[in-house]
């Protein structure tokens, strides 16, 4: 009797120089595979300033005519300039809303900055947000405008896939950086509008890290994780900063870096074997003589530190087999989530992944930093579990947010490149 046997490859001797699925392991298997995607959106800027859109569904046959693809009716430039315009209102309507009194002078503090619960806000919060999701439907439709064949049936096709059920793993292999989590469709059945926000509905990560997997040594998983706090000291009693470091403290071997020599020397160095690091500092965009400022995280000293010189200081090592860094990473700084402004301009974020990084994760505008190190707590505490992946994990925290303090501030944060990534751990 033939019977089929079922193998887990527990060396890897190919170092993922493959790009096929990870093949089903056996029951009790202390691998966990990486299923195949939902759904995977390509965008594509074209020298001519054109976007190609495409849209394929992974577990289903590619149909004889080909997959759903189009080029869009609006130009590189001006979805730049939308996606520039929908991060400006989230921040100019949320995090800088200040109350004021019919003379137009304003009223107390700032309610979406000053307080992570905004039970008492409730009302007010609700309408700003459905609005919000209405300005995600808007650029959402502008992206997909159009009445040719080929934009008619990808629009279908995406929509309903956007729409009709929520829970999907979604990849946006994206030449552009765009808001995705902060886009929104008309949530089916009469649901609340906030349903229609993308990052409420599905776990979303954009992707478009142009770079091979670096070859690094194998690394099995430990009982105790490695973790790394990059960190502007000013910033130590901010919101639940404390409990952070001390939950960090407590459930793995820290290292505090608060100079950006220390931080510099270490990714000099061949070996950097953080399985998490958490920057917990000021982020800005920098202006370096271009039209477009870069983004850039300073510590204690100011530093800027950017992707370049991220990228000088690992360079020796991006085709040594002896090297190794493969962190998942929480930019927890204003801007950090959003990648290049334009197309070409390297974002710390995607330097990070190129460089083996196994996911990166930060707010797409300045969020403020008691929300800020709300998140962290959660979003650490819950990753070092090793019970669920940063999109599960991204995906849930929206919705936390939302139904029990009314803020959708979760929606901030996007995830590059790690919608999977999880920490491996030995009993």
């Amino acid at each position: 009797m033939v019977k089929q046997l079922t193998v887990d490859v527990i060396h890897n001797p190919s170092l993922d120089f493959t790009a096929l699925p990870p093949r089903q392991q056996s029951p009790g298997s202390p691998i966990r595979a990486k299923q195949p995607l939902d759904l995977v959106v390509m965008l594509r800027h074209h020298s001519t300033d054109r976007l190609h859109l495409s849209a394929f569904v992974t577990t289903r046959r590619t149909p004889q005519w080909g997959i759903q693809n189009a080029y869009l009716n609006i130009s590189a430039s001006e979805l730049l300039q939308a996606a520039a315009r929908l991060r400006t209102e989230w921040s100019r309507r949320l995090v800088h809303y200040q109350p004021r009194d019919a003379d137009g002078m304003p009223l107390g503090g700032h309610p979406f900055s000053d307080e992570v619960d905004l039970s008492a806000h409730a009302d007010f919060s609700r309408r700003l947000t459905e609005d919000l999701a209405d300005e995600g439907q808007h650029f959402l439709e502008r992206l997909l405008q159009g009445a040719d064949a080929p934009m008619t049936g990808l629009r279908t096709f995406l929509m309903d896939m956007l729409a009709r059920e929520e829970g999907l793993r979604i990849s946006f292999d994206s030449d552009l950086h765009l808001p995705w989590p902060m886009l929104a469709v008309v949530p089916p059945d009469g649901a609340p509008l906030l349903h229609g926000f993308l990052g409420y509905r599905h776990q979303i990560e954009q992707t478009g890290a142009h770079a091979f997997p670096h070859t690094q040594r194998e690394v099995l998983a430990r009982t105790t994780p490695v973790t790394s706090l990059n960190t502007d000291v000013a910033l130590d009693a901010v919101g639940r900063a404390p409990e952070v470091r001390k939950m960090l403290e407590e459930r793995s071997q820290l290292t505090v870096r608060t100079e950006s020599e220390e931080l510099l020397d270490d990714l000099a160095a061949p070996v950097l074997d953080d399985d998490v690091m958490y920057f917990w500092c000021h982020g800005a965009l920098v202006e370096n003589g271009s039209p477009y400022p870069h983004l850039a995280v300073k510590l204690t000293d100011s530093q800027p530190i950017d992707a370049e010189l991220v990228l000088r200081k690992r360079r020796r090592h991006t085709s040594s087999g002896d090297a190794l860094f493969r962190p998942f990473v929480l930019l927890n700084a204003c801007y950090t989530g959003q990648t290049a402004p334009e197309p070409g301009i390297k974002h710390l974020g995607a330097a990070l992944v190129n460089l083996g990084a196994d996911g990166v994760i930060g707010p797409q505008f300045d969020i403020p930093q008691l929300f800020a190190s709300e998140y962290a707590l959660e979003f650490l505490g819950r990753y070092l579990s090793g019970d669920s992946t940063a999109g599960e994990i991204a995906m849930g925290l929206v919705r936390s947010y939302v139904h029990r303090f009314h803020n959708p501030l979760g929606l901030a944060y996007s995830v590059y490149c790690g919608i999977d990534s999880r920490l491996e751990q030995t009993l």
